[in-house]
């Protein structure tokens, strides 16, 4: 328990931090982690090329790199732009000070002046003197007392006014440096993106000179990909023949029942009209749903769009559907599903409550997790190791098995899939906020 204290604690602090953070604080720890995230890619990038990888993952590594080249500019961007404002509201309140101190100097000078024409004893006496009653006496001594504090606050307004325009030209003159090391910055770094195109450009030219090869590792890699997708409808297609045999057996059964029950009852079908319904169940090529099985497919359609992500973070490296390779803009590479790239040592979970109807060992090193919602299937592609079992019933966010990190390219990525029987959906319009 005191654990859990100190921890909720330090979690506690830790978000008033953040939201103490200005925005000109939050943007450099974003320029930190995007510069992070760089050096990790150059560290990858690196790897590959010692260990002379193919052209292919040098270049998808290059890709990544340079878009996070243009995060930070455009970062730096961002932070320059508030910069100018700050500047610009620092410049307002500096022209405002100068014309204020214009108008009270001016007003001190006159007043200054006259104190000067009237500035004898005997004249202030005169004043006083020629009174015509006690009360105007009273009122001309006032005054004067009056006059002289005036003359006395205005000369600190002065001082006051004069020292708060010191704090802005000091602070604005701050400001000019930061903005001139930003805009350096931005150059640095534009500089260094074009040089990173270059490379690109060299890595593609490079890929151009061997296109046959490359041509052939990507059929090579779409024929797996097809036989992995043909291996699953297969095993899905069993699902659906299994569970419909499952459910043509009810159906006799409660015929049977029925019959035997009330042999007159208008529930009791005809020996052919059972026939005919048990085959229909039996060889439908999409699952007839029990009343179970309904609700859960409806509770899965119904967080359409809620669905938790399969890996706890990560971004989508290939989306769904027929995507033109980043080379050759004429060869087609298809993806059943979407690949999430995620950090090494991740484990895939499930999106949806459901059961597991089969784990596939679909490589030496690549296995499988289906799981079953209703009529909707997830599966869980590219795992070194899987926790759970055939028949295991899961719940939503549950550990499945960890994320196979490529030897080859160094990614880590989990390949998944939703289909409504046998039809693909785009997972993107299930899974919240992709």
């Amino acid at each position: 328990m005191p654990k859990f204290i100190l921890s909720l604690i330090f979690l506690m602090i830790t978000s008033f931090s953040w939201s103490q953070l200005t925005p000109q604080e939050k943007l450099e720890q974003r320029k930190a982690q995007i510069l992070k995230e760089i050096r990790e890619k150059e560290e990858q990038l690196q790897n590959v090329k010692s260990k002379e990888k193919t052209v292919v993952s040098q270049l998808a590594l290059q890709t990544e790199k340079i878009k996070l080249k243009e995060k930070l500019i455009n970062t730096t961007e961002k932070q320059t732009k508030l910069l100018n404002n700050d500047m610009y509201i620092n410049q307002i309140n500096i022209n405002r000070l100068k014309k204020e101190l214009v108008v009270l100097k001016e007003d001190y000078a006159k007043m200054i002046l006259k104190s000067y024409k009237s500035r004898s004893e005997q004249s202030r006496a005169m004043f006083l003197l020629s009174s015509e009653s006690f009360l105007q006496a009273y009122k001309r001594a006032q005054y004067m007392k009056q006059y002289a504090s005036y003359r006395k606050t205005q000369g600190q307004e002065i001082q006051e006014k004069s020292e708060e325009l010191l704090v802005f030209n000091d602070k604005i003159g701050v400001q000019k440096q930061e903005k001139e090391k930003l805009l350096e910055e931005k150059q640095k770094e534009k500089t260094e993106l074009e040089k990173e195109k270059q490379v690109q450009q060299e890595i593609a030219k490079s890929i151009k000179k061997d296109k046959k090869q490359i041509t052939a590792e990507i059929k090579k890699k779409q024929q797996e990909t097809r036989a992995i997708d043909n291996q699953i409808e297969k095993l899905i297609k069993a699902a659906i023949a299994a569970a419909n045999k499952k459910a043509a057996d009810a159906n006799r059964k409660t015929v049977a029942a029925n019959r035997k029950a009330d042999p007159t009852s208008t529930k009791v079908v005809s020996k052919a009209t059972e026939i005919a319904e048990s085959k229909a169940i039996e060889t439908s090529t999409k699952i007839v749903l029990t009343t179970e099985g309904q609700i859960i497919a409806n509770n899965f359609k119904a967080n359409k769009g809620r669905l938790p992500w399969p890996v706890e973070k990560g971004f989508v490296s290939l989306p769904y559907g027929d995507q033109p390779h980043p080379v050759y803009k004429t060869l087609i590479v298809h993806n059943s599903g979407v690949e999430i790239a995620t950090d090494q040592g991740a484990s895939a979970r499930a999106v949806f409550g459901g059961e597991v109807i089969s784990v596939m060992i679909l490589s030496p090193v690549n296995k499988a997790v289906m799981i079953q919602h209703g009529d909707y299937f997830t599966v869980y592609q590219n795992l070194s190791s899987v926790n759970v079992s055939k028949g295991d019933k899961v719940s939503i966010k549950q550990t499945l098995g960890k994320i196979r990190t490529n030897g080859d390219s160094g990614k880590t990525v989990l390949k998944f899939t939703i289909s409504q029987n046998t039809t693909y959906n785009n997972p993107a319009g299930w899974l919240f906020n992709m």
